[in-house]
């Protein structure tokens, strides 16, 4: 692994290169750019990059240099940035959990808010460096201070070591709060896709908690929420879409709670949650508490699927609310605090937004909501990245500061 980074500095740029030239004159077929996403032409060559990066990793797998995920998270880790002449950057350990804390250099009036952001990647990749911009662009514009979360990654680290590793860095930052010069009255949990399952799922936590301040809010961009039913309208409309296609939707659930992804056709059929379970929590997850202008674009029900008890005892742990926080009962959902849920429409993980958002406003539960309609999951996370900025990036990113700033 030592040899790595200089060997693809010297053989992988013209390799990804031909990859990628490769996938795009081959037209793509198995996966789809909506004509009505943002700058599609540009979207089209992230996923040749994408492609052409697993292909690649594929190879050093079976070459026996290093895995495929480890190779993807070299490839995604980002690159270090110089100094922000307009913030105190530091890297600490909360409860032994790396975290870094951005703190505006501005004197305020009064006590800052604080944000606790964790970020996506399927629970396996991303790291500090890769949301560098985002959380340096959120503690800016919000005049926040801002705790990015390094929670442990899947599959060397299965759950809930993330969960548990964000509720710790959470608790701890709370505690300690008069350091930070932010208000205990205004802490924010705050993240995108995997890292916005973990905002939920800490937030439930902290919900029934009397002993530590209550948050002031949390922040949900198009989180993953469940893992009963990857057939809902927005799995089977956006199925080709990157940045997440359902099948890998799917494989990062598995990876989170098991370190594999056994099982992943059965789980993508639904012969993994026995009938009894499924009519129990269709009163939360269903097509029919989705909003009939998502539908649109077409539905596919989901067709009955022979049980498999097999297969249910080695994901039954998809029941637990920590994992699928919108299977959470109501008496702890009426606790939240105020919420920001952004979903965007070619993203499979859409209805897992607008089902939390109808199951929070069912119980109480102030919400603002900000739908990208041109947008595509993980859009957010390039912001400013290497050319693959998209505008409705920059949109969703200043609908989540106009947010912050209204607390």
């Amino acid at each position: 692994m030592a040899l790595l980074p200089a060997l693809l500095l010297l053989l992988l740029p013209l390799a990804a290169l031909a990859v990628a030239l490769a996938t795009v004159l081959l037209g793509l077929p198995s996966y789809d750019i909506p004509p009505g996403v943002n700058q599609p032409a540009k979207l089209r060559l992230v996923l040749a990059v994408l492609l052409g990066t697993a292909a690649l990793g594929r190879i050093l797998e079976k070459t026996g240099l290093c895995s495929q995920i480890t190779f993807g998270r070299y490839v995604r880790q980002g690159r270090k940035l110089g100094v922000d002449p307009k913030l105190f950057i530091q890297d600490r350990h909360f409860n032994k959990v790396p975290v870094r804390v951005y703190q505006p250099k501005a004197t305020s009036d009064g006590r800052r808010r604080g944000i606790l952001f964790f970020h996506g990647g399927g629970w396996v990749f991303g790291s500090l460096d890769t949301y560098e911009k985002v959380c340096r662009y959120l503690s800016r514009e919000s005049e926040s201070v801002v705790v990015s979360v390094q929670y442990r990654l899947a599959p060397e680290h299965k759950y809930p070591a993330a969960y548990e590793d964000c509720l710790h860095a959470t608790i701890h930052f709370m505690n300690n709060i008069e350091h930070y010069g932010v208000d205990p009255a205004n802490v924010i949990v705050c993240g995108d896709s995997a890292g916005g399952n973990l905002a939920a799922a800490v937030s439930q936590t902290l919900a029934g908690r009397s002993d530590l301040p209550k948050l002031r809010a949390q922040i949900l961009i198009y989180p993953g929420l469940q893992a009963l039913d990857f057939n809902l309208p927005s799995y089977h409309q956006n199925r080709g879409v990157p940045l997440l296609f359902r099948e890998r939707a799917a494989f990062f659930a598995l990876q989170y709670l098991n370190g594999d992804a056994l099982h992943m056709q059965e789980v993508l059929e639904g012969s993994h949650i026995p009938p009894d379970m499924r009519l129990k929590y269709r009163k939360w997850v269903s097509p029919d508490n989705i909003p009939e202008k998502f539908k649109v674009r077409g539905v596919k029900p989901l067709r009955p699927t022979d049980f498999i008890a097999e297969v249910y005892e080695t994901v039954k742990r998809f029941c637990e609310p920590n994992l699928c926080p919108l299977l959470a009962e109501d008496a702890i959902v009426h606790q939240l605090p105020e919420s920001f849920i952004l979903t965007c429409e070619y993203d499979v993980l859409r209805d897992d937004g607008l089902l939390y958002k109808k199951r929070l406003e069912d119980n109480g539960v102030r919400v603002t909501w900000y739908h990208l309609e041109d947008g595509f999951h993980g859009v957010i996370s390039l912001y400013d990245y290497c050319g693959f900025s998209f505008p409705a990036g920059k949109r969703g990113l200043d609908s989540v500061v106009n947010f912050l700033k209204s607390l």
